[in-house]
């Protein structure tokens, strides 16, 4: 039980649905989609896209999507991936030929296709009960009537507002300056894109006008993005992979997403007495950091569009953690991983959703980076993406970019099953971040017994790059005890991630968990 004289939040708990998410407006609209009769699917995808306009800066329909998720009365957990392709027209030869050692984040090269929309399209028709229609009309009102920016959401603008350019400053700033907390947000040319949508589906979005605004935008800046790649685009359903740390297995999304990342973290760190540690202090910290940069480097010589992810038994492989643990000295920090091909960012949304049936649905919706790739749409002002920085140029990489390819993703859905039933439907926000996130929400539970918001609450540090970010939550003589032992240690200047849970409990209530990073709530009925 928390400490009520300590600032903090209650669980929130309820007996039919609950959506965890970080706005409190798309929780509210989720949970009035299940009361409305639509399932857990339903509102999620409702969710999702009014996040969109909610928060700006962190996903919108521009961007790509993961979603895990079950059928009402069964265990088995079923992945959809909704992440963008490359254009025909991407060569990393011709890349490398003009100087490039990896994809500008600005550049029109670092826009990959939008695939979050057909995938949303393709869940609403297979697993939704209102139809796409109903689940895209709150994005279609609050698009048009407009919504206040969030604290959370102001801060995210001051600091990032400066990727905008063209028509993306026209339509996501006002009189060229950053939306700050208040102010109304609009989205007038989104609400037509989706009102076609739900009227016409995927067709209205992927060819004809709205298609058309998308390609003379990028090709005006220097893509070489087609008609044809548009039409292309196709959502596909997935086989999760898993792992097991202690009592409970968790549920990843495959490659292109790094889940496999985490599932080599928990496994690395089961070679290590996590549990007799401080869990807050130094040697806990210096045990995660030093396993991070083992598992990332794992992951960016591994990971990539599936079709050229080519070791991925060898990642996920008990031996192969073992190995990587043997090489953690609890006495020295080692040397950074390999550096990745993508660039830090914290912008991404997460929603998860379980209903009366217990359907339990975790979707990951995100443009990449803060604002994307800065670039909108000329008329409909939708934000493009810069999710193709993630590959690298490095020729014969699993992971170099490549016209059709899919980049090496950081947004990854979870679940968490006990005894073959799924418990916990969980996402932590943060772009690389993710799969740390990931392993310390376990360990927080599993380790430490604390329940999902004092898990998500606690303070974070991450192991990135050449630096040990450390958030303020950390006791001086902590951070002072890490750099002793040879870590870079930075106060972070922001927030580390964001986190949203529910527990599905013994006795048959919902629990949800939402973290106090972000500007949402977890809500329930």
């Amino acid at each position: 039980m928390r400490d009520f004289q300590h600032p903090g939040r209650s669980a929130v708990l309820a007996q039919n649905g609950i959506c965890a998410t970080s706005h409190p407006l798309a929780a509210k609209v989720a949970l009035q989609i299940l009361e409305a009769g639509g399932n857990a699917m339903d509102a999620a995808i409702a969710g999702a896209v009014l996040l969109g306009i909610c928060e700006p800066q962190s996903t919108g329909i521009g961007g790509d999507a993961f979603c895990l998720f079950n059928l009402p009365g069964s265990d088995d957990v079923q992945a959809m991936n909704a992440s963008g392709r490359a254009p025909a027209g991407l060569d990393a030869a011709k890349l490398r030929a003009q100087g490039m050692t990896n994809i500008p984040l600005t550049s029109p090269h670092a826009i990959s296709l939008p695939g979050a929309m057909d995938g949303f399209i393709q869940l609403a028709k297979d697993h939704g009960k209102l139809g796409l229609k109903a689940c895209l009309a709150p994005a279609i009102h609050y698009a048009e009537t407009g919504i206040p920016v969030a604290p959370r959401v102001a801060f995210d603008y001051a600091e990032a507002h400066e990727t905008l350019h063209g028509a993306g400053r026209t339509h996501f700033t006002t009189q060229d300056k950053p939306l700050t907390t208040g102010q109304i947000f609009r989205a007038p040319g989104q609400a037509e894109v989706l009102r076609r949508v739900g009227m016409d589906g995927r067709e209205a979005f992927y060819e004809g006008e709205i298609a058309e605004d998308m390609v003379a935008s990028l090709n005006a800046a220097g893509g070489t993005h087609t008609l044809d790649d548009f039409a292309n685009v196709r959502a596909n359903y997935t086989t999760p992979i898993s792992g097991t740390y202690k009592d409970i297995e968790l549920v990843e999304h495959p490659p292109n997403g790094q889940g496999a990342t985490a599932i080599l973290l928990l496994n690395i760190l089961k070679h290590f007495d996590i549990a007799g540690l401080a869990p807050m202090g130094l040697q806990r910290a210096h045990i995660e950091a030093e396993a991070t940069k083992l598992a990332y480097d794992t992951r960016n010589r591994v990971i990539a569009d599936p079709d050229h992810t080519a070791r991925l038994d060898h990642m996920l492989s008990l031996d192969t953690a073992a190995k990587l643990a043997a090489l953690i000295d609890p006495t020295k920090a080692l040397p950074a991983a390999l550096p990745g091909s993508e660039a830090v960012h914290k912008d991404t949304v997460y929603i998860t959703v379980v209903d009366k049936d217990r359907m339990c649905v975790s979707m990951i919706y995100s443009i990449f980076h803060s604002f994307g790739s800065g670039l909108a749409s000329d008329k409909f002002g939708i934000l493009f993406q810069n999710r193709a920085a993630g590959f690298t140029l490095e020729q014969g990489h699993p992971n170099e970019a490549g016209g059709g390819k899919r980049p090496m993703h950081t947004i990854i859905p979870g679940m968490i099953k006990r005894n073959g039933k799924i418990e916990m439907p969980f996402g932590v926000m943060g772009g690389a971040y993710q799969c740390t996130g990931h392993a310390r929400f376990i360990t927080n539970m599993i380790d430490f017994g604390m329940d999902p918001q004092t898990a998500i609450d606690r303070p974070r540090c991450f192991a990135d790059s050449n630096t040990l970010n450390v958030e303020t939550g950390y006791a001086d003589d902590v951070a002072q005890g890490l750099a002793d032992l040879g870590h870079t240690v930075t106060r972070a200047t922001g927030p580390i991630g964001g986190a949203q849970a529910i527990k599905l409990r013994d006795d048959g209530l919902l629990e949800g968990a939402s973290d106090p990073r972000k500007d949402g709530i977890a809500l329930g009925y």
